[in-house]
């Protein structure tokens, strides 16, 4: 090794050698080795860039090296690295008032994490104790974590090899209208059907046993789906009926995606907890937390909460949340995200489906859309299978193949192509992130098979 900065082949020898990635095959990987990054997009070390159409994992909400987040981070350290969770610190106590202030209703306080794995298992904690209940529904098509509980919660293929390493979750159908479970022919049917089956679900397994309903409020990762009209209010008028919480995951859409503070602002509902990471300081120092109603906090006033971390309310990762509010009210970037979402990126991306027939559908909101890609509009058949790999992946692998050519870095799962840059991008970087999208499409069109005349 020389100086301070190892070579690029050091840096994939000692990564090969010594570290173990997520979710992969170790042999069937090669990191790409990052040097450097800035605003909306990142570099390798041999001088590559791409536009970071990901957000890294949807969370670098404010972009990369913001300097005024990197300073905040810098200040705090030279005052206060840490200080056990026990203690209060000023920032901690900042960041608390900042995000209640945000939150929706009668949402005033928080209980920090390390992440949103750790949130939700946190929210379950909570709801279980409030109920005195112990069963949790939850929605397939959805992802919670990879700890224990949370993962048990997950409704994607990622929790099959932990199935069993937690109890009492049950899992129901979300509200899909593209590809219905219950044969709806619009939204509006698709999220009458979907609350029948859901009530049917806590009906089955007993109301009184169930504790909480958790739910991504846009599902995520499984396709960026929009909860139909009605839907949020529904599960809120279920949970009140049986004395349920509701527990909104917002790790992925909250601190402005969607062009809200928490995305369900966007749907006028009160959750009776909702679960952050990722975009609270866009992961400059791991942070996330559950917000608790005020009837859920009381739970705790004189019952002790069972449950703890030794890095909750971290001091650099509180001040680095704090800052980060901050920067989203000077920048307006809540209005920047509404703005760019509805007057470029919506038309831009609804203009390739007519253009490109493997587009079967166009979902999102703020800066947060999911292409949904298919061999045939007709029967709907997707692009590659569900929990597709190896040869059966490979359309999809060309397709983002295609686009990093061009520049270009979005995020895919399964047969969808989702498209979700930090909430700082120009209006010219997201054009050019969006023509070389464009002209990667051909690849997925090169797989449509016009149905039969």
């Amino acid at each position: 090794m020389s100086g301070d900065r190892l070579s690029t082949a050091e840096v994939r020898e000692l990564d090969a050698k010594h570290v173990l990635h997520s979710w992969s095959a170790q042999n069937a990987i090669t990191p790409v080795p990052i040097a450097s990054a800035s605003g909306a997009s990142f570099t390798d070390a041999d001088g590559n860039t791409w536009l970071d159409f990901a957000s890294q994992l949807v969370n670098m909400n404010i972009g990369h090296q913001h300097p005024k987040l990197v300073q905040a981070i810098k200040d705090q350290a030279d005052e206060l690295c840490y200080i056990a969770p026990a203690f209060a610190n000023d920032k901690r106590s900042e960041l608390a008032r900042l995000i209640a202030d945000r939150a929706p209703g009668a949402l005033n306080t928080v209980f920090f994490t390390n992440g949103g794995a750790e949130a939700n298992e946190n929210a379950i904690r909570m709801a279980r104790v409030h109920t005195g209940r112990h069963k949790i529904l939850s929605m397939y098509r959805s992802y919670h974590g990879a700890t224990s509980t949370a993962i048990t919660a997950t409704g994607d293929p990622r929790r099959w090899p932990s199935d069993g390493a937690a109890t009492g979750v049950v899992h129901f159908m979300g509200p899909y209208a593209y590809r219905s479970a219950f044969g709806s022919t619009d939204q509006e049917e698709e999220s009458r059907r979907a609350l029948d089956h859901l009530r049917q679900t806590v009906q089955l397994e007993g109301p009184g046993t169930i504790a909480g309903i958790l739910l991504e409020t846009i599902v995520g990762t499984n396709g960026v789906l929009i909860p139909p009209a009605g839907y949020l209010d529904g599960v809120r008028q279920l949970c009140d009926d049986y004395g349920i919480a509701m527990i909104a995951d917002e790790v992925m859409v909250g601190f402005g995606r969607t062009g809200e503070w928490f995305a369900i602002g966007g749907f006028d509902v009160e959750p009776d907890l909702i679960t952050f990471a990722k975009g609270v300081n866009s992961g400059y120092v791991p942070l996330g937390g559950v917000i608790l109603s005020d009837r859920i906090a009381r739970t705790f006033d004189d019952t002790p909460y069972p449950g703890g971390l030794t890095y909750s309310g971290h001091p650099l990762a509180c001040a680095a949340g704090a800052a980060s509010i901050k920067i989203f009210e000077e920048e307006h970037i809540l209005e920047n995200v509404r703005d760019l979402g509805e007057r470029v990126l919506r038309p831009r991306l609804e203009k390739m489906a007519v253009d490109h027939p493997s587009i079967g559908e166009v979902r999102g909101k703020g800066l947060f859309f999911a292409l949904e890609l298919v061999r045939n509009r007709d029967t709907r058949e997707p692009l590659v299978p569900f929990n597709a790999s190896g040869a059966d992946a490979e359309p999809m692998a060309r397709l983002m193949t295609a686009c990093k050519e061009r520049g270009v870095w979005p995020f895919s799962h399964f047969n969808r192509l989702q498209i979700a840059p930090p909430l700082v991008i120009s209006e010219d970087d997201l054009v050019r992130g969006l023509d070389a999208i464009d002209e990667a499409l051909s690849v997925a069109d090169g797989y449509y098979a016009e149905s039969p005349a």
